[in-house]
């Protein structure tokens, strides 16, 4: 197929507009869940749970210390020889979720610690148990402090979505290969998954100087 780009890009973009549609879901569903993770492994290693913050290093560590594709693999295809299946959509968001959950929680973790010891003491001091400073006092001041570190790793995870590609879910990257399989024109229809995965990433942006404006005039009342 010989087109203009202009009008190859026209013609793809109900295509395109799919893939994206696939890549917003495995990012929000991996935010949601990352974030919900990433705040009970921050906690527990605050926390010093016996055992379980042992197990929440270990965790951090293996996650930051291996590639995201290699934790694809493992649970796409190493884990069915063991007997644990899953299908491409699942596989994919567990390990977005796992991987993003484990930088979420150290921003989580360097934030709380970076609330003055005062705030614990006050929250004691008035009768709150451990968890209750934490919060009613702690984690309250501790999320404005890590909205920047949390907002980067979010975006970031909107581009790491193109991975799963390589579990044949036809998400955006997928999406565009097919296309140019078809059509044998690789340059504008990369330019213009570029150009989506920049305005999804730039729409997230936004999103986060709102919310640090928010919580700033929150924090001045």
């Amino acid at each position: 197929m010989d087109h203009p780009w202009w009008e190859l890009v026209k013609l793809a973009w109900p295509v395109l507009l799919q893939g994206t549609g696939y890549t917003l879901a495995f990012a929000v569903a991996s935010m949601v869940l990352g974030l919900a993770l990433g705040f009970v492994v921050a906690l527990v290693r605050v926390a010093k749970v016996p055992v379980l913050a042992q197990i929440a290093a270990l965790y951090v560590s293996l996650i930051r210390g291996t590639p995201l594709l290699v934790q694809i693999f493992v649970i796409y295809y190493g884990l069915p020889s063991i007997g644990i299946e899953f299908s491409p959509l699942s596989a994919g968001i567990l390990a977005l979720t796992l991987n993003v959950a484990a930088y979420l929680s150290e921003s989580m973790r360097g934030a709380i610690a970076g609330v003055h010891k005062g705030q614990w003491d006050a929250g004691l001091s008035l009768g709150f148990s451990w968890w209750q400073t934490m919060r009613f006092v702690v984690a309250p001041q501790a999320l404005r402090l890590a909205v920047p570190s949390l907002s980067n790793s979010l975006i970031s995870l909107i581009k790491d979505t193109s991975l799963v590609s390589v579990i044949t879910v036809t998400e955006l990257m997928l999406a565009t290969k097919e296309l140019i399989a078809q059509t044998f024109q690789p340059l504008p229809l990369y330019l213009a998954a570029a150009g989506v995965y920049w305005v999804l990433s730039a729409s997230f942006e936004r999103l986060q100087k709102r919310v640090e404006l928010r919580l700033e005039r929150a924090h001045q009342r």
